[in-house]
């Protein structure tokens, strides 16, 4: 039997070894890439280690492509953003999940059809109005448009683990005297951290990583996010592979970071014991 267990252990282990290696090769990839020559990216045998590194690719990002002005915008917008739409969600994924009030199913539905609207067919109504309220062409008109994306995605996410509570919790507290808001804010929204972090760190991903609303409401340099300026990279056929594969580094770092800092947070069974 402990035969046995060892070999099932080796399996999976080394299977996890392997599927690892596959998740992870594009990102060291990428890396390879940013510290090699412009010949040695084109040679007809890639190598998989740089002959000789060189950081011109992330002085070129720094100094020509003013990539950190990029990252700037995407941080402020993708922060604001799922802050806001954290805060909104919240509340209404709470009022669907727990309240019961006439048109609560109809609603629930809304959000979610809202969330699989195609952008493709969105994106003309909103830029006509970010350009009727004069914030076309700045940071300003994403903040508008993105909680279009995040809110019915973090509403829905969140209604499904406000349900996933036991009621008996709520109704222990107000035995004790909590009001409904002291109880949401006492007991619900704590026992709900790992569920709210994972959904703000997932509403900041779809904000960083969004690239068709961006490409439409901005133009100007200054306010470009981090997706256009990796995209103003590839001009026609020419692809700038150095400093390509070092901005889309750049630009995975805070993602990762966030993750590495929420991970404590992202775990399930928070309310196991709970209720006797």
């Amino acid at each position: 039997m402990e035969k046995n267990n060892v070999s099932k252990q080796i399996i999976v282990y080394m299977t996890l070894a392997i599927l690892l290696i596959f998740a992870l090769f594009p990102l060291y990839w990428m890396l390879n890439t940013s510290f090699k020559s412009q010949g040695e990216i084109y040679n007809m045998v890639p190598s998989f280690w740089p002959k000789h590194f060189e950081w011109s690719a992330y002085v070129k990002l720094i100094t020509e492509k003013h990539f950190l002005v990029n990252i700037k915008n995407s941080l402020v917008v993708s922060l604001i953003v799922s802050l806001v739409s954290i805060m909104i969600s919240v509340l209404a994924a709470y009022a669907i999940s727990k309240l019961r009030f006439p048109g609560r199913g109809i609603i629930s539905k809304g959000i979610l059809y809202a969330y699989l609207m195609p952008r493709a067919v969105l994106f003309i109504p909103l830029y006509m109005l970010v350009s009727a309220i004069g914030l076309n062409d700045s940071i300003f008109g994403l903040m508008v448009i993105y909680p279009t994306i995040t809110i019915p995605y973090a509403t829905w996410m969140l209604i499904s683990y406000f349900k996933s509570i036991p009621v008996e919790i709520e109704e222990a507290a107000m035995i004790d005297g909590c009001t409904r808001l002291r109880t949401m804010m006492s007991i619900i929204f704590p026992l709900s951290a790992p569920g709210i972090a994972a959904t703000f760190i997932f509403a900041f991903t779809l904000c960083w990583s969004e690239y068709l609303y961006a490409l439409v409401v901005v133009t100007k340099g200054a306010d470009k996010t981090i997706t256009l300026g990796l995209a103003d990279m590839i001009v026609g056929d020419v692809f700038a592979w150095g400093p390509l594969m070092g901005g889309s580094i750049i630009a995975s770092i805070p993602v990762i970071i966030m993750y590495l800092f929420t991970s404590k947070y992202m775990v399930s069974g928070m309310t196991v014991g709970g209720v006797k």
